[in-house]
């Protein structure tokens, strides 16, 4: 039912078997909060919250409670696997791909919805990458990241 592609496994040196569906499920996720929060459509959270007249109502402060939760997981996530420079990093290789499809004509970010799909998906891009930064270490280097200890 699952395609082969989302469900191929890896077995790591210890011999446990690792399913690449991680990757798929962050990915998706982190799109999703990304283009939920906001997105050029007008059809996002951001819309939901700020065209009432009283904000208060509904399901509206459990739905921001649930967005801040979210964004304060992957704000967390990013700088604890990327710590700030590498988050800095990140968004500068981001701009630099965003840089080189404005260079060959394939997006135009000079366009207000094109540069705010450009925006929107390199921070959905951002996130997931905060998520996975140490497996993709663990992948290039076969180490775990680990914390620094005041031991000298």
């Amino acid at each position: 039912m699952i395609p082969k592609l989302l469900t191929n496994t890896s077995t790591t040196k210890g011999g446990k078997q690792v399913t690449h569906l991680a990757w798929w499920v962050t990915f998706i996720l982190s799109m999703a909060l990304s283009v939920g929060t906001w997105n050029p459509t007008g059809v996002h959270f951001m819309h939901y919250i700020a065209n009432v007249d009283d904000i208060l109502s509904g399901f509206r402060p459990f739905a921001i409670l649930m967005i801040l939760a979210l964004w304060l997981l992957a704000i967390k996530s990013i700088f604890q696997s990327l710590k700030f420079y590498g988050a800095v990093v990140t968004v500068i290789i981001i701009g630099a791909f965003i840089w080189g499809l404005q260079e060959y004509s394939i997006i135009d970010v000079k366009e207000l919805k094109q540069a705010g799909w450009v925006a929107t998906l390199g921070v959905g891009f951002l996130i997931w990458f905060g998520l996975n930064a140490s497996i993709i270490w663990k992948k290039l280097t076969g180490v775990y990241t680990t914390d620094s200890t005041d031991e000298g």
